[in-house]
This record gives C-alpha cells, sequence and structure tokens, in this order.
C-alpha cells in the first residue's frame, strides 16, 4: 500500500494516448480514467514522454535498436517492470506488456492480473509479420497467461478462446468483464464538415469500416463483397496501419479492382488515422457500419459506431454477439471457421455473399437501419458504461489480494 493507503495500481500497455491505434489501447485509456477515483493508478506504456501525470513512457532500448521487434518489445517489458517498484498489483493488456506483468509478480511478489485483448495463438499471421519473434510473443503471452492471479476476458466468447488455446488454465481464475464506451465522447455528430472534407456524399447511403489493415480485420472480405452492393452505395473505408507489405499490397489491389468495377466517386479511402472527433462524424452520418472481422475477442469499434447511433452489420465470431444484438442493433453475417487458429472461413464465398446480403438489406432499407441505430444507443448506455467496468475490475483486483 502507498503511504496515503490507496490501493496503487500500476497499469502495463503499449498503448496509451496520444499513441492509441487498437481497441487496446482504447480500453486502458478509458480503465484508467475510471479507476483514478477509486485507487492510485500508475500506467507505464510504450513509446515518447507523456505530459500526463502518473503516466510514464519507455522507449526501445538503445542496443536493441536493429533486432527483432519481438525483442525490442521484451527490451521496453524489462524496464517497465522496474519502474513497477512499490506497486500493490500489476495489470497487464495484450502480449505486448504481459511479459512485463509477470517479471514484475516475479519480482515483488505482487499479483499479477491480465486482460486478454487477443491471443497469440488465434493470430498465426502474426508470423508473417514478426518472423522468429512469433515465437517469442507467443512464449511472452502463455508464460503471463498461465501464471497470472486472475484473467479478464472481454467477453465470454474470448473467456471459451482462453481456455481452448490455454487448457491448462484453471477457468475460476477468468473474469468476464466488457470493454467499454464512452457515450458521451461517441454520440452523434449531425455536423458535416468532416463528411464534406472527405468527399463523402450525404445524398447517397453508405457502408463505413474502421479498423487497421490487417487478417483480423477481414477487410479483403468486405472489399470484395462491396462488389456486389447496389450501384448508389459509397464505400468509406477509414483503413490505415498494415501490418505488412503484403497485406498493404492485396489491400490496395482489391481497391484498385473495386474502384473499376463502381464509380470510382463511391469509393473512398482515409489511409491517415482520423482524430476521434472526426471518426465520430463519419459513424454518424454511415448508413451501416460493417465489422466483417474473422477473430474478434470483442470488437469495441462496434460499440463505437452503437453509440453514434449507426446500424452494425458483423460477423457472429468471438465476443461480437455479445455486443450487437441480431435483428435490434444491427445484423450479424454467420461465419464457418478453420480450425487451424487462423480464423479463415470454411467457404470464403459464401461469407462473402452473406455479408453483401446483409449490407445491402441495410442498404436498400434506411428507415430499419436508422431504428436500429438508435437500438444501438440505447443499448451502449445502457449495458457498457465505463463506470461499471471500473467498478468490476477492482472487484477483481480486490479478489486476489484476498479482500
Amino acid at each position: 500500500m502507498t503511504d496515503s493507503g490507496a490501493l496503487r495500481v500500476d497499469l502495463l500497455t503499449r498503448e496509451y494516448p496520444p499513441e492509441v491505434y487498437g481497441g487496446a489501447g482504447v480500453h486502458v485509456e478509458y480503465l484508467a480514467r475510471e479507476l483514478r477515483p477509486l485507487a492510485d493508478v500508475r500506467v507505464h506504456c510504450f513509446g515518447a514522454k507523456r505530459d500526463e501525470p502518473g503516466v510514464t513512457a519507455y522507449p526501445e532500448p538503445e542496443q536493441l535498436r536493429d533486432a527483432n521487434a519481438a525483442l525490442r518489445t521484451m527490451g521496453i517489458d524489462l524496464a517497465m517492470a522496474a519502474g513497477c517498484a512499490g506497486t500493490d498489483i500489476v495489470h497487464s493488456h495484450t502480449w505486448y506488456a504481459n511479459f512485463a506483468g509477470h517479471v514484475a509478480k516475479l519480482l515483488y511478489g505482487v499479483p499479477h492480473v491480465l486482460t486478454t485483448h487477443s491471443l497469440e495463438p488465434l493470430r498465426p499471421w502474426k508470423a508473417e509479420q514478426l518472423g522468429g519473434g512469433y515465437a517469442l510473443s507467443s512464449y511472452c503471452e502463455r508464460t503471463a497467461v498461465e501464471s497470472a492471479d486472475a484473467i479478464i476476458a472481454v467477453s465470454g466468447g474470448m473467456k471459451r478462446d482462453v481456455l481452448a488455446a490455454y487448457p491448462g488454465v484453471d477457468p475460476e481464475k477468468i473474469r468476464v468483464v466488457y470493454n467499454g464506451i464512452d457515450t458521451e465522447q461517441y454520440r452523434p455528430d449531425r455536423g458535416t464538415d468532416v463528411v464534406e472534407r472527405l468527399g463523402i456524399d450525404l445524398a447517397r447511403p453508405s457502408v463505413v469500416f474502421v479498423g487497421r489493415i490487417t487478417r483480423q480485420k477481414g477487410l479483403p472480405y468486405l472489399m470484395r463483397a462491396c462488389r456486389e452492393l447496389p450501384p448508389k452505395a459509397q464505400i468509406v473505408l477509414l483503413a490505415g496501419a498494415p501490418d505488412t507489405p503484403e497485406i498493404a499490397a492485396e489491400v490496395e489491389e482489391l481497391a484498385a479492382e473495386l474502384r473499376a468495377a463502381r464509380d470510382p466517386r463511391g469509393v473512398i479511402w482515409v489511409q491517415e488515422m482520423l482524430p476521434k472527433h472526426e471518426v465520430v462524424q463519419v459513424l454518424t452520418h454511415g448508413t451501416v457500419f460493417v465489422c466483417p472481422s474473422v477473430y474478434e475477442p470483442m470488437g469495441i469499434v462496434n460499440l463505437e459506431a452503437m453509440a453514434c447511433e449507426t446500424a452494425v452489420v458483423a460477423t457472429a465470431t468471438g465476443g461480437i454477439p455479445e455486443v450487437v444484438a441480431d435483428g435490434e442493433t444491427g445484423l450479424l453475417v454467420p461465419i464457418a471457421q478453420a480450425d487451424d487458429g487462423t480464423g479463415t472461413p470454411v467457404d470464403p464465398d459464401r461469407f462473402v455473399a452473406d455479408l453483401a446480403a446483409a449490407l445491402t438489406t441495410l442498404l436498400e432499407d434506411p428507415d430499419r437501419a436508422r431504428q436500429m441505430g438508435l437500438a444501438g444507443r440505447r443499448r451502449a448506455v445502457e449495458t457498457f458504461s465505463w463506470a461499471s467496468i471500473a467498478e468490476d475490475t477492482a472487484r477483481v483486483y480486490r479478489s486476489v489480494l484476498g479482500r
């Protein structure tokens, strides 16, 4: 305990504002904010120095500058673990910081809570990105998961995945605490300055995708499905930060084919990361938001769209069915997936066709899409508040501390 008597919690994460590129970074940002009234929260993250009190950032060790990316991550983790001296409990997020949490647990004899936002065994395409480093990332995650005092799964689907990937884990150690949404930041923005600047035609229905260009997000399947959408539909892709040159090239080629097959003015691809408020406006004006992921432990981006009153079409995989109420806040697209950990559709053509059909259904029935958007906003507000998620997380802390 700190001198003030408050429980000291050290959150360990790769991402933290302003360097956020995925759902885990969003999760830690809001979790830290809501935990601060409940505990003495310290945040340890990767990257450039932060000005926020209680936040320490760690650059890559100079000696490892030319090393494999996974090895550089482990170097940062060691420095991060050293920075946790004096803590009561460490809480790590993603494999990037799991090793830091495990080392801190051993070094200081404190409990380690680990939140699983994704799992390395279910992302084998990472070998394409990391080479031999994938074995290191898998080692870091496996060691931490199997030794953690408690594991927080962001959905029931994620809990099932943990038990399948790591069958030696005691199911009693896994608690389900959903990702959340700030419904004040994510709320409808009826302004038009951003959409007009991006060239989005407000007179046409639109499909909006927001996400990184990575295998798990299923963007190539979406781009094939978009060839079958009604001619009047616009496709708006807020998609950047490709994992590898290979998937970047694949998406570039598919985008060129899509523009050739459709009105090229109706295919809008924004590759830079837009500020949050600009994404909110784009989501608000979308007829439907699409999440074609083949692997998604929860899919916080679906919540963001729902909070902006936008109907969702999403793959029925992972934790997504726990977020998107099929037929109420959107439509779920069925998928039969290979059991090799890749999430690859067993019948890709069927998946693409079903995805196109679901999108077309809402594009051609804007009133139904509008009603689903209103229902999505209600669900986001009532079920996924960050305040309740912080309380649930603090309850996990108390359980491992015996309080």
